[in-house]
């Protein structure tokens, strides 16, 4: 029986694989190889790391934790789980087999979902993006559209205008409120509000977008609405706590509603944090977190004492 086994190996995955393997932790690190960022050409705000290609970034975890005799890895993909009486969970494999954990770390992450317009999925990570954050700097003096009316796409596009060339908020047939779009003038971002037929480009570079009616607008980039989901169902299927957005539901050291089941990584958020947190080094830091917090429940069931992470609630 292992320790822990992680399931995925993305940032959040192999940082929890790598604490636990430094204390000596017998882990199983399953991973299928499909990150969220792999579309995109570079991993931003990863300090040390800025600017690195998503596949290098994994490649690089990968020989770390080569390093740890504790830590296993494996190909493929955890396709059930199944509660073992008293404590721990048994797990079947993709590549065949089944193996059992005393606890389990959920690292399993979203998958995006792009409803449109035609066209963004040719030019998704790189030149079609959702997070300013991880992409916006990219777009420095560069022509910008932001597609959609609600508030929060409103806000993005003041937020893109201290530092693109222009900004344009396209509402693809839907109104705009006044007063946004006042604040919108005021500030120099434009407004198209027909419906988009579609976006054109090359080799993932966006070069205009087409509207049913009116003249196409020359843009570098464009931010779209994704909808993000879960890439597993292991939380559904374990009975664990989610949010209406989908998220599964944790406290500050990773736990889920379910005893011995932790996730981390973008797949999870706290009730206080409105909104998933799709940066790749807080994914790797709530990875740490919940390895540290799995050892000393491990710790505490070793020998006899007391959790130092029990809470009301928690």
């Amino acid at each position: 029986m292992y320790d822990v086994v992680t399931v995925g190996g993305g940032p959040a995955g192999m940082a929890a694989a790598l604490a636990l393997g430094r204390v000596h932790r017998r882990v199983l690190l399953v991973d299928a190889g499909e990150g969220r960022n792999a579309a995109a050409e570079n991993v931003h705000n990863f300090l040390t790391r800025d600017g690195t290609p998503p596949a290098e970034l994994r490649k690089l975890g990968r020989e770390e934790l080569a390093a740890y005799p504790a830590v296993q890895t494996r190909t493929g993909t955890v396709t059930d789980v199944h509660v073992l009486d008293g404590d721990g969970f048994q797990l079947d494999l993709s590549e065949g087999g089944t193996v059992a954990a005393r606890r389990l770390l959920l690292a399993t992450g979203l998958a995006d979902e792009l409803p449109g317009p035609r066209g963004v999925q040719a030019l998704w990570g790189r030149s079609a993006f959702h997070c300013p954050y991880c992409h916006g700097y990219e777009c420095t003096g560069k022509r910008i559209a932001v597609l959609g009316t609600d508030p929060p796409r409103v806000r993005l596009a003041l937020q893109l205008s201290r530092f693109a060339a222009d900004v344009t908020l396209c509402g693809g047939g839907h109104p705009l409120d006044p007063a946004a779009r006042a604040t919108l003038e005021t500030y120099g971002v434009g407004v198209r509000c027909e419906a988009i037929t579609r976006l054109e480009g090359t080799d993932g570079r966006l070069e205009q977008i087409v509207f049913e009616t009116g003249p196409p607008l020359a843009r570098d980039a464009v931010f779209v609405v994704n909808v993000p989901r879960q890439r597993s169902d292991l939380a559904a299927r374990l009975g664990c706590v989610n949010f209406a957005d989908g998220c599964v539901e944790v406290n500050e050291f990773g736990r889920t509603s379910v005893p011995g089941v932790y996730a981390a990584g973008d797949m999870a958020r706290r009730a206080s944090m409105p909104v998933p947190m799709a940066a790749v080094i807080a994914a790797a830091a709530g990875g740490t977190v919940a390895a540290a917090v799995i050892d000393q429940d491990l710790l505490s069931a070793d020998f006899g004492l007391p959790d130092p992470f029990a809470r009301a609630g928690g």
